[in-house]
């Protein structure tokens, strides 16, 4: 761990949590796998900590076919009780059920718009929104833009996705860019560097 760097507090204290900081939260993500792990990773971790999923991360990357949406949406019941039996993976049916449920709802987004990150970015224009906390109480758990995304979803089906999830997934992809401006990665991330 580099500790000479300044960084958000949030992942001080872990390794994983530092590598994660610093080579992925807040980087602008335009791919769909990478958007249907963060919907299903996030979901995962309701009402946990976020250190927990990412320890986690690699099983489910192993069992949920690499995020690959297709592939997940064609899980049957069997494969969802075999998942609920790995204890590599958050075993909460409901949170697997939806897993399951939103690969479906994801494969309708993509055949709407072509792509899922097509769908969400057009929620900010194809534009980061670049924000500008000093410390981590700033930060809120939810706003305007992920209720919207959050109403939206779920009119479309999906679950797990309230609108402090949808923050969350929108910090994690780069949409919301919430490192603090103290940050090393604030500087590269917001262009203002």
């Amino acid at each position: 761990m580099t500790a000479e760097l300044p960084r958000c507090e949030w992942c001080l204290g872990h390794d994983i949590y530092v590598h994660y900081h610093d080579t992925e939260w807040g980087v602008p993500a335009y791919d769909d796998r990478t958007q249907f792990e963060f919907l299903t990773l996030e979901a995962a971790q309701a009402g946990l900590s976020w250190l927990t999923v990412l320890k986690k991360r690699n099983r489910y990357r192993e069992v949920f076919a690499n995020f690959d949406a297709a592939e997940v949406a064609r899980y049957h019941q069997s494969k969802i009780e075999e998942l609920l039996q790995d204890a590599g993976i958050i075993r909460n049916r409901l949170k697997v059920e939806a897993a399951v449920n939103n690969a479906a709802r994801f494969l309708e987004v993509q055949q709407e718009f072509g792509t899922f990150s097509k769908y969400i970015w057009g929620f900010v224009d194809g534009q980061p929104v670049i924000n500008k906390w000093s410390s981590l109480k700033e930060i809120p758990a939810k706003t305007a833009l992920s209720d919207a995304i959050s109403k939206d979803l779920k009119r479309r089906g999906f679950r797990f996705v309230g609108s402090t999830i949808i923050y969350a997934h929108l910090q994690a992809t780069g949409i919301v860019m919430d490192h603090v401006t103290s940050c090393h990665r604030y500087k590269s991330l917001s262009g203002k560097g």
